[in-house]
């Protein structure tokens, strides 16, 4: 199957991008994390999605990780409102969605408005109450209201040079074509490129035609890496250390989750829309802290056999000094004193501290992206 015969999630490539009278509209400003995602809608990349869930799917999605039609969808994309602004909104038939800029990015077509149980949904979703969670201490400060219906899309955002890489399905799968890639496989981040991901990433693509790196761009949890430092070192990294013609990058716009398994079906469901025909899969994907099991992320993707996009599994990689390669626990039998690894948390205080990591761990000129860098770590 290539990308351009991948369906998109539901059969359609969602299009909202229109042209309508916004004058004379109730308006709303929405956080910047809202606003990217209601791009994300209107660019297809979250088809089949047309707007913020309505109640009917909204409670299917957080109690069966299913809309109410049955469709897979793990992560529920919503709009809170206060109790006033909910009352206005009851009133209006359309209201405009504006960015904190101000500007007015698209035009709401309300169905409906409804309250939500909080900690109902962040156990759906998170499978925990515990506000130690990213996810969970996020929806618990959500509003109190929800506003379903579908969007069109009026007015991108400037551009900056953080949205330089920015794809929109469409481009994704023109690209795919030209290159004459048949077969596609994603690998999803939220970090700067060890080198052992970028053996990971090589490895999938001697089955396949290439490699589709493609960032989340948008809010993350203190501790992780700053956007331009993540874009950076991958531009870095494609441009030195792979051949031409087999790796493309994307950045997607949305905010981590932390979801875990929930969120690396959706993840999927993205990198479907996108044209990629697999997706790597690895241990903890979109996990934080000890809140999921390892394999969990892997292990969903039984419940979901009717997604088009296939996923990767492979265990994690590192250097072996005794192998002389890079390689897995599957295939090395020496044990961790023989290994090159580091553990996040020990990358970030050598690089707090200026040191760069051994040359195993980080190839040397990311690493000197990353030490340039004056904050490198979401505060």
């Amino acid at each position: 199957m290539s990308a351009n015969s991948i369906k998109p999630h539901g059969g359609t490539l969602v299009n909202r991008i229109t042209k309508v009278d916004t004058a004379g509209l109730f308006s709303v400003t929405i956080n910047d994390g809202l606003a990217n995602d209601i791009e994300n809608i209107a660019d297809g990349i979250f088809s089949p999605l047309k707007g913020p869930l309505g109640q009917q799917d909204f409670e299917s999605v957080v109690l069966r990780g299913r809309l109410a039609n049955d469709l897979a969808w793990t992560i529920p994309i919503i709009l809170d409102v206060d109790e006033n602004t909910a009352s206005s909104m009851r009133d209006a038939t359309d209201v405009l969605l504006k960015n904190p800029q101000g500007t007015g990015v698209a035009v709401l077509h309300v169905d409906e408005t409804y309250s939500f149980d909080k900690k109902k949904t962040v156990q759906g979703v998170y499978g925990t109450t515990d506000l130690s969670h990213p996810g969970v201490a996020k929806t618990m400060s959500m509003k109190d209201h929800l506003v379903g219906g579908k969007i069109d899309y009026v007015q991108r955002p400037d551009d900056t040079e953080i949205r330089k890489n920015r794809m929109t399905p469409i481009q994704t799968r023109e690209s795919f074509a030209k290159a004459g890639w048949k077969t596609i496989c994603a690998f999803q981040t939220r970090n700067p490129p060890h080198v052992a991901h970028e053996m990971l990433q090589k490895t999938s693509i001697t089955t396949r035609d290439g490699v589709f790196v493609n960032p989340i761009i948008g809010k993350k949890k203190s501790g992780d890496f700053v956007d331009e430092v993540i874009v950076k070192c991958y531009e870095t990294m494609i441009r030195l250390y792979y051949p031409e013609n087999r790796c493309k990058l994307g950045t997607l716009h949305t905010e981590m989750k932390y979801a875990g398994p929930k969120e690396a079906i959706h993840h999927a469901i993205m990198r479907q829309n996108y044209g990629c025909t697999h997706i790597i899969i690895g241990r903890d994907h979109a996990g934080v802290a000890k809140f999921y099991d390892p394999f969990a992320a892997q292990k969903i993707f039984g419940d979901y056999p009717e997604l088009e996009i296939s996923p990767v599994f492979f265990p994690p990689f590192f250097y072996c000094k005794q192998c002389l390669t890079y390689t897995t626990p599957k295939a090395c039998p020496h044990g961790d004193d023989l290994r090159e690894q580091i553990s996040g948390t020990a990358l970030r205080e050598m690089i707090q501290k200026g040191q760069a990591p051994s040359k195993f761990i980080l190839r040397p000129e990311v690493a000197k992206v990353i030490l340039d860098h004056p904050r490198p770590f979401v505060d």
